[in-house]
């Protein structure tokens, strides 16, 4: 069954990070699971400074952007992107030593499916989307790490593109990483939708570059003309209300 042909829709986007995957338990989790091999003490106070820590710091981080092409100087900046991020969280809850020996290994776990979950209707979602001939992309303001997650999670396979900030100098909500994107399909805005959890980044972004968006039920803000799914399962049925008006 190929998608209606009342629809315009031909490419249907997804954010990554809160959309596609979530990361088992939180990232304070992650932090002082390995944290505690270096004699951090855990508690749930730390677990919770940690966690506002790190919003604190991912808030206010610089923009991925990084002007390289080189692959491996691009997985360099990356990497020192958010080695200043965690020391930024460790700085404000306490440092211990070796920390950099610690990032490390935080840092890689990060980059494999180990930390990352998926929705159970997932796959069975994708494979619909696909047997109805929609074309599948993921916008993403990851970094290259996601391409081994993806693989990880059996994911790879589903999309005909991966468009991440890192790659093409460009930041959701920004236009450029959508018409990046779009071109990629060689297609229209009108000719795509994107589905992500950030009302900023994904609806916002998708918006005013032109596609047409959904915000998933991850996203605690919402606009009155933002279109809304409360699970992932909803998305095929959804597609088939948009039309070319």
């Amino acid at each position: 069954m190929k998608h209606s042909t009342t629809s315009p829709i031909k490419v249907v986007f997804f954010d990554a990070a809160g959309t596609l995957i979530h990361i088992n338990g939180s990232v304070a989790d992650v932090y002082l699971e390995y944290a505690k091999r270096y004699g951090v003490q855990t508690t749930p106070e730390l677990s919770a400074a940690i966690q506002s820590a790190f919003s604190h710091a991912f808030r206010h981080a610089p923009p991925a952007i990084f002007h390289v092409s080189q692959p491996e100087k691009l997985k360099q900046c990356e990497r020192l992107w958010w080695f200043d991020i965690v020391h930024a969280v460790f700085y404000r809850v306490g440092m211990f030593e070796r920390f950099d020996e610690y990032f490390d290994e935080v840092y890689e776990a990060f980059g494999r499916g180990l930390h990352w979950r998926i929705d159970p209707e997932l796959y069975s979602v994708l494979h619909t989307l696909k047997g109805r001939g929609y074309e599948l992309g993921i916008i993403s303001n990851f970094d290259t790490r996601l391409f081994q997650i993806l693989t990880d999670l059996s994911l790879r396979q589903f999309f005909d593109t991966v468009t991440i900030s890192s790659l093409v100098q460009s930041v959701k909500p920004a236009k450029p990483i959508f018409d990046y994107a779009l071109n990629e399909h060689a297609i229209e805005p009108y000719e795509a939708v994107h589905i992500g959890d950030s009302l900023k980044e994904d609806w916002e972004g998708a918006t005013h570059a032109g596609l047409h968006a959904v915000l998933l039920n991850g996203s605690t803000e919402s606009h009155p003309s933002a279109a809304r799914i409360q699970r992932i399962a909803q998305l095929p049925e959804f597609l088939v209300t948009i039309t070319s008006s």
